[in-house]
């Protein structure tokens, strides 16, 4: 699409001098997602610093018709944040203040563009903790986490970004702005409108500022990696430690021996902290409010495990330190399965009891597809959720792999879908899995979205293409 030189200059006129750029330069790394399957194109780039210019600059797309595409961090993985028709790029970094933090009140209320990391800092210096927990948490951004229902790896004992919101502030597509920025606990007053806003992409109104949950910092933590003979047993110690530790654990990361493997052969200053291979390992971590008592319950459960064969051999962290390495095992999977070569992905949830039987069906049926194909199956199972990913055969022609990419994820979404699961768990829908949420959703779910989506952006400006099509 092109976008007409008048409707430019009065966008750049609203902005203001720095509230844009169409420096070639400074707009193609946002032009681009980490994985380099979209890339995109834009005449513009918008850089509002407030509330206020977002609501301008919405309402003259809105009259006249210009379609804008939202961005964060450009953190997202499914092509959500790329102008991939040309549209109009809204970016929101230089909305970055914390407008409040209250400690007694267990609450911080952040503009869109303050980076996760910044706002965790935020919280622990005034003695609170948020606790939203991202590999990307230094680039990505709170309205991105918000408009993809971020999860990580902390989603078992606080829940994904959806749980966490008390309030939202969003500018509608037509300029309008709608004010739910509010601090209650409980507000029983009608439809909860927020959660329309929280993991839409951005295709129904553009979140520019949010009060977030906060808990009291923890006292006490204990983290390990654990050796596991299999993903059942790994399900087993799962139950096990939440009943010992009281439902403590806050994440629990499984882990394939070909994933640490990949680990140890492209990322710097990482080693193996167990002694033997394993299968499979699981990265447990349990938090505490009051300390004392939590390190001696959770190495019990550990013997414990090891005694009953749920576990081979496990390593406790002793030092912040040493629980920064086990988590840089765990965090550096996306990076080394990037730096061994081309993968074909998936971000999945199915019940957890279920996770044996899917994966040992998800494997078999890419293998038969693509034989060679590499598993590497990682990520959150203490809720559920897989990312289900295959690196190339190796040696293979890694162009006519990523060639099958949608043939891939139809056979494993269809397995996803026996065992009544989702198949975008955290990463949401983007472009990338539009038309599969299309083809695994009821009918009648997909006419809700639509007609939301014609409701709140009848004109088709905010984020036209992703997640569900206006009609």
């Amino acid at each position: 699409m092109t976008v007409a030189p008048g409707i430019i200059a009065r966008l750049k006129e609203t902005a203001g001098p720095k509230g844009f750029t169409e420096d070639p330069q400074e707009i193609a790394p946002h032009l681009s997602e980490w994985r380099s399957k979209y890339h995109g194109h834009t005449p513009l780039m918008l850089k509002p610093a407030s509330t206020e210019e977002v609501s301008r600059i919405l309402a003259i797309c809105n009259e006249t018709h210009t379609p804008i595409v939202p961005q964060g961090g450009n953190t997202g993985l499914v092509g959500g944040q790329i102008p991939i028709g040309g549209e109009v790029l809204l970016s929101l970094s230089r909305m970055n203040q914390i407008r409040d933090l209250d400690a007694e009140g267990m609450s911080i209320t952040a503009e869109a563009g303050v980076i996760l990391a910044q706002l965790k800092r935020a919280a622990e210096d005034a003695g609170r903790y948020f606790p939203l927990s991202l590999a990307s948490e230094g680039s990505c951004t709170i309205g991105g986490n918000l408009s993809t229902n971020a999860g990580g790896v902390d989603v078992l004992r606080y829940g994904n970004a959806r749980e966490l919101v008390l309030g939202l502030e969003v500018v509608l597509a037509d300029g309008r702005v709608l004010d739910l920025l509010r601090t209650l606990r409980k507000d029983n007053t009608g439809y909860d409108l927020k959660q329309l806003f929280i993991g839409a992409e951005g295709t129904l109104g553009v979140i520019t500022a949010a009060a977030l949950k906060l808990f009291p910092l923890p006292k006490e933590r204990a983290t390990a990696f654990a050796a596991v003979p299999d993903v059942g047993s790994a399900i087993k110690l799962l139950a096990m430690m939440h009943d010992t530790t009281g439902g403590l654990i806050s994440a629990f990361e499984l882990v394939p021996r070909i994933g640490l493997d990949l680990v140890l052969a492209h990322i710097p200053q990482t080693s193996d902290p167990l002694t033997a291979p394993s299968p499979w390992y699981v990265l447990i971590e349990a938090t505490s409010g009051a300390g004392g008592t939590l390190a001696t319950v959770f190495a019990d459960a550990l013997g414990q495990a090891i005694s009953t064969g749920l576990a081979s051999d496990a390593v406790i962290a002793s030092s912040e330190a040493q629980r920064s390495q086990l988590w840089r095992l765990r965090e550096s999977l996306s990076e080394a399965q990037k730096l061994e070569g081309a993968s074909i992905k998936h971000d999945i949830s199915v019940p957890i009891a279920e996770i044996p039987r899917f994966l040992d069906q998800g494997i078999a049926a890419v293998s038969r597809l693509i034989p060679g194909a590499r598993p590497v199956p990682f990520g959150h199972l203490g809720d559920g959720n897989i990312h289900f990913n295959f690196n190339a055969p190796r040696g293979g022609d890694e162009g006519a792999f990523l060639a099958r990419w949608d043939e891939v994820n139809r056979a494993v979404h269809d397995i996803v879908l026996h065992f009544e699961g989702s198949i975008s768990a955290e990463h949401g829908v983007g472009v990338l899995k539009r038309a599969e949420i299309a083809r695994t959703k009821s009918a009648t779910e997909i006419e809700i979205m639509r007609a939301l989506k014609r409701t709140l952006d009848p004109h088709n400006i905010l984020n036209p293409g992703k997640v569900v099509t206006a009609s």
